[in-house]
């Protein structure tokens, strides 16, 4: 195929991997704060609360994540009764599932960091006088998200090549784009773009990632 087809193809897909960057923001903002509040809820000494919380992070794993996308899209609309009070548009309702799906692996994530915490951290912070809070936040938390930093930064990846998921609830995405052009065109290019595109956006965050583990390692 010709620079100038790959040019016709190139401006629609990239309008495509807009929607791509943006879920992805969305996701990351919301479900890493939600992630830490369930791993809190996890940790909690109200045992109804912990529960609660063990077994949202266990369905959310435990069940594919189209699976999810596909239950908020459709299957909330046909519950009885509220159904009709739980239509949203596509792109909400998919930014709720990535949300409420990812915040599940990250709380995971954010508990092996906790469970990484020598316990003498805490008693060498007793001996210091310090208050829980202050050893939570000056000295747990710090080194929690330094532990869980590179997990994190492998989940955030994972959720850029997952956004291609938005494909299968109708929403407009980069992947959406391709097939159209490939179905219109009888190219298999099209996909080649994508992939092309997927890379320079993961490759991105993946040095992203590595200028902040670098930046937290010398601190």
């Amino acid at each position: 195929m010709s620079f100038e087809y790959i040019q016709s193809i190139l401006m629609p897909m990239l309008e495509g991997a807009q929607m791509t960057v943006l879920l992805f923001l969305i996701c990351i903002v919301v479900s890493i704060p939600l992630g830490f509040l369930l791993t809190v809820s996890v940790r909690s000494s109200i045992k109804p609360l912990s529960w609660l919380a063990q077994s949202y992070v266990y369905v959310m794993r435990g069940t594919p994540l189209l699976l999810q996308l596909l239950f908020i899209c459709f299957g909330l609309p046909m519950i009885q009764v509220i159904g009709e009070y739980l239509v949203f548009d596509r792109f909400v309702a998919a930014c709720l599932g990535f949300i409420l799906n990812y915040a599940a692996y990250f709380a995971e994530i954010f508990r092996g960091g906790l469970l990484a915490i020598d316990k003498g951290q805490y008693e060498a912070a007793q001996v210091l006088g310090l208050s829980k809070w202050q050893t939570t936040t000056r000295i747990i938390l710090p080194q929690m998200f330094r532990i869980a930093l590179p997990a994190v930064a492998n989940e955030s990846v994972t959720l850029v090549k997952d956004t291609a998921l938005l494909y299968a609830v109708a929403v407009p995405e980069l992947l959406h784009f391709a097939q159209t052009a490939v179905n219109r065109d009888f190219t298999i290019v099209p996909f080649f773009v994508a992939g092309v595109i997927y890379l320079i956006m993961t490759l991105i965050l993946t040095m992203l990632f590595k200028w902040i583990e670098k930046k937290y390692t010398f601190q």
